[in-house]
């Protein structure tokens, strides 16, 4: 059954970019055994993408010209005017992650949806009890502060440890399925 998922590299304590939206702590890890076809694994099944606008804003800024996600029906969350690049399958919209949904699910035709980001994104969907897994990579490095992997407003029920994996230079990939409760502390 096709799942709304949360795939995300974060740092041994819990951030996944830094105050100042920087990833280079991440990208030093490019290129690292397994990664490449854990993404292709991943990406082989997601029929839309969920992401909040600043990932949006970094993704043109670093990616100018080009979208990664081409042929991909992709949703932005956003109070911002932003443009689509050409071609790309991008629809901007505001408002509760609840509201979507239908429209997520009939866009992915069947396959998975992938939250992309933020965090504070993906802490909607958790707090609306519609996040099913978190595909979690685990890179070997702290960096003390920045943007946090799922700032819940509370704790979640345990989760389920549905699979785990060593990639290279020390990365662990986690998958978990969230616990089919009741939406979160919060949830409207």
């Amino acid at each position: 059954m096709p799942r709304i998922q949360y795939f995300v590299a974060a740092s041994l304590d819990g951030f996944i970019a830094t105050s100042a939206d920087d990833l280079g702590w991440l990208l030093q890890f490019d290129g690292f055994e397994g990664g490449a076809e854990s993404y292709d694994t991943f990406m082989s099944g997601v029929g839309c993408i969920v992401m909040g606008g600043e990932t949006y804003a970094w993704l043109q800024e670093h990616d100018a010209g080009t979208w990664p996600y081409a042929g991909t029906p992709t949703y932005v969350f956003t109070h911002h005017e932003y443009t689509a690049p050409a071609g790309a399958d991008v629809t901007f919209v505001r408002g509760d992650v609840r509201e979507f949904v239908t429209d997520f699910r009939a866009s992915a035709q069947g396959r998975n949806i992938w939250v992309v980001g933020g965090g504070n994104l993906a802490a909607q969907f958790a707090d609306a009890g519609l996040l099913e897994e978190i595909i979690l990579s685990l890179i070997p490095v702290v960096l003390g502060e920045g943007k946090r992997l799922l700032p819940l407003k509370g704790p979640t029920p345990p989760l389920e440890l549905a699979a785990s994996r060593t990639l290279g230079r020390g990365i662990v990939e986690l998958r978990y399925l969230m616990a089919a409760a009741a939406p979160g502390p919060g949830a409207a």
